[in-house]
């Protein structure tokens, strides 16, 4: 038999570069493919694992939502960890039945009863039914008593009075008004740590999704109405804020970062706020509005306290969205020196 031979050679001279285009070698006939093939060096399989982990690796890095930094965030956790193992308790036994059944009806087992006439068990149909219900019931049980409990409109219990925060999703950046300071930002907010939030947010163009992981409770923002959220951020650090709903061509720059301070350092920014920038009115939220990508951070040093209801209830007029075109998108009203 002359092919394993050649098939063998073949390989050889795959590994050297020098088989031909047709497929075969010189001085040798055509044969069927071989069943040989070159083994993988060390190398080669630690870059597949490797990329075959980076998946997990990069989303590990992302995985604020499992690692909380407040009260909000840490009882969500709760729910899907709990979540988790009511699934898991029936997941694993299936898995492990699967694997059993197979290795207990194997053909070599003379211990397997063969029952082919079988046709109804009681309590096997008990359990297929039973267990799933069990199931959807704790589910059910979770979901219901914990989404009731995280009210977004359910004031957080603190010491601390809330503090107001009015948010504005617009083509594509965030918009934060603080009411009671007069002041307000574009993609940056800053936040006292340990004092809870209470936000009101609303959109001026499409409907948008306002999400800070690292805090938790996802809420959207539509044109014409207000939705309300309360979160706390435990301890200071900076956090990332994005837009979890595709909104046009600047949706993937629509992030901003939330920089949780001591109650000292937020009031120092509100001061060093108010002595730079521009008024934020009528006018200059109408230059605001237009559509701009990717715009570095900036403060306004002062604020009209009824912009945002203004903005809320159409007074002002809403932005194009997505469709409506810009002369220069890439260009923002304004940048921060």
């Amino acid at each position: 038999m002359v092919w394993p031979s050649a098939a063998r050679l073949i390989v050889g001279e795959e590994r050297s570069g020098c088989i031909g285009t047709t497929g075969g070698v010189a001085g040798l006939p055509m044969h069927p493919p071989s069943p040989f093939r070159p083994k993988k060096s060390g190398r080669a399989w630690a870059v597949r694992a490797a990329a075959l982990a980076a998946p997990f690796l990069l989303d590990a890095c992302q995985a604020a939502v499992l690692s909380p930094k407040g009260p909000i965030g840490l009882a969500e956790r709760t729910i899907l960890i709990d979540s988790l193992a009511i699934m898991l308790a029936i997941a694993i036994p299936t898995v492990i039945a699967i694997l059993g059944f197979a290795w207990w009806f194997r053909a070599t087992n003379p211990r397997a009863r063969y029952l082919p006439d079988w046709a109804y068990s009681g309590r096997i149909e008990l359990i297929v039914w039973a267990i799933p219900l069990l199931v959807i019931v704790l589910l059910g049980g979770v979901a219901w008593i914990g989404s009731h409990r995280l009210d977004p409109k359910q004031p957080l219990v603190s010491d601390a009075p809330a503090l107001d925060i009015q948010v504005v999703s617009l083509d594509w950046k965030w918009l934060f008004i603080y009411p009671g300071q007069r002041v307000a930002s574009v993609n940056h907010l800053v936040v006292p740590a340990g004092v809870p939030l209470h936000f009101f947010l609303t959109s001026a163009s499409v409907m948008n999704t306002f999400f800070i992981p690292d805090l938790g409770s996802m809420i959207y923002t539509m044109n014409g109405m207000v939705t309300e959220l309360y979160l706390l951020a435990d301890q200071p650090g900076t956090y990332h804020g994005l837009s979890g709903h595709f909104s046009g061509d600047g949706f993937s720059g629509m992030s901003f970062e939330v920089e949780a301070v001591p109650r000292p350092q937020f009031d120092g920014w509100v001061s060093a706020a108010r002595d730079r920038g521009q008024a934020l009115d009528a006018r200059g939220y109408g230059d605001l509005a237009r559509q701009s990508m990717d715009i570095r951070p900036y403060t306004y040093r002062e604020a009209d306290p009824m912009l945002f209801q203004r903005i809320a209830t159409r007074k002002l007029p809403p932005g194009p969205g997505p469709d409506g075109g810009a002369t220069d998108p890439k260009m923002s009203p304004r940048e921060e020196n």
